[in-house]
């Protein structure tokens, strides 16, 4: 696999070489609002532009634990309808599940590798998903997708958009998280939880 990827572009990722650096390497980068419209950059253009989402930065994160000897596995955060998903970059270490994630937010950040599971992991981002109005918008997850899948489609080389890998993750299968019973009796955020969840890193 490595033999396909820039020389150049390999020299970083292989530095990346733990899921906290590539963490801290995502955390450099300025957050792409989309001015132009939408994009799903690819690895490779991310690095170029210096600029990417939640969904491009886990793809690139994904990239950089393959590169190190960790599958490239996407899980995606499906919210409601009035609000955003979210994608992560999944890991295990010792058998325990962690997540890298790339956000202009000051919650829905990095997981350290303590989750017994999927679900697990995905729940420690419930009480932070929360809108302007104090809605808990959370609710589910999908099973873990490897990138392997797109070898084919040289998505780790390319610099074309990967919109196929995001059009796949939001299809495949998801996890509900609550019933109904349990939505209708979801209390709203408070003040000082909806003021967290807007702190925000970078300036539009």
């Amino acid at each position: 696999m490595k033999r396909y990827l820039f020389e150049k572009e390999l020299k970083i990722l292989k530095k990346l070489n733990t899921p906290e650096k590539i963490q801290d390497f995502l955390n450099t980068l300025p957050f792409n609002f989309e001015k132009n419209g939408e994009t799903c950059l690819s690895p490779m253009s991310v690095l170029e532009k210096r600029t990417c989402h939640c969904a491009e930065g886990a793809t690139l994160a994904a990239l950089a634990l393959r590169v190190n000897g960790y599958p490239p596995l996407l899980v995606d955060l499906k919210a409601t309808a009035d609000d955003f998903d979210h994608v992560i970059a999944v890991f295990q270490k010792d058998k325990k599940w962690g997540a890298i994630s790339k956000t202009n937010h000051g919650v829905l950040r990095y997981r350290e590798p303590i989750y017994n599971s999927i679900r697990e992991l995905a729940m420690s981002y419930f009480h932070e998903y929360v809108d302007d109005k104090g809605k808990k918008n959370l609710r589910s997850y999908s099973i873990p997708l490897n990138l392997k899948r797109f070898d084919k489609q040289s998505w780790m080389t390319t610099k074309e958009e990967v919109d196929y890998i995001a059009e796949y993750l939001d299809k495949i299968k998801h996890f509900s998280i609550l019933d109904r019973r349990q939505i209708r009796n979801l209390r709203l955020a408070d003040k000082v939880e909806i003021a967290t969840g807007k702190i925000v890193e970078w300036k539009v």
